[in-house]
């Protein structure tokens, strides 16, 4: 059963001006295994998965209902690239859920959708 959908569009020159004008951005919203992806690219590449993880943080978070900066904080949980290549999320207390994950791009956009389907029943 569908348990929550959430999804979130970002412009990528917004997530540059704030990595510009913001040098712990990236921190702030990255976990520590995003990092280590996130340091291995250079320029446009980087500010686009930069993009794409903020998007589905935010997607995560509406899926959840609990939105960012009470319950749940941008470390709470980490989009990581699955087996497979897909990203998946890793999120602690979310067990029982198949979070089913989609990030995309283009020039000027990052945008994420998350679906979370309830495995108990």
């Amino acid at each position: 059963m569908i348990a929550g959908i959430g999804m979130d569009i970002v412009e990528i020159k917004r997530i540059r001006r704030l990595e510009e004008r913001q040098p712990r951005f990236p921190d702030r919203i990255l976990g520590e295994l995003e990092l280590a992806v996130y340091e291995k690219l250079a320029g446009l590449r980087k500010t686009e998965f930069l993009a794409g993880r903020f998007a589905c943080k935010e997607a995560f978070a509406k899926a959840t209902g609990l939105g960012i900066g009470g319950a749940l904080s941008f470390h709470d949980f980490q989009v990581v690239k699955g087996s497979n290549g897909a990203p998946e999320v890793i999120a602690t207390g979310f067990e029982k859920m198949k979070i089913h994950v989609s990030i995309t791009h283009t020039k000027e956009y990052a945008a994420a959708q998350i679906i979370m389907e309830s495995l108990s029943s």
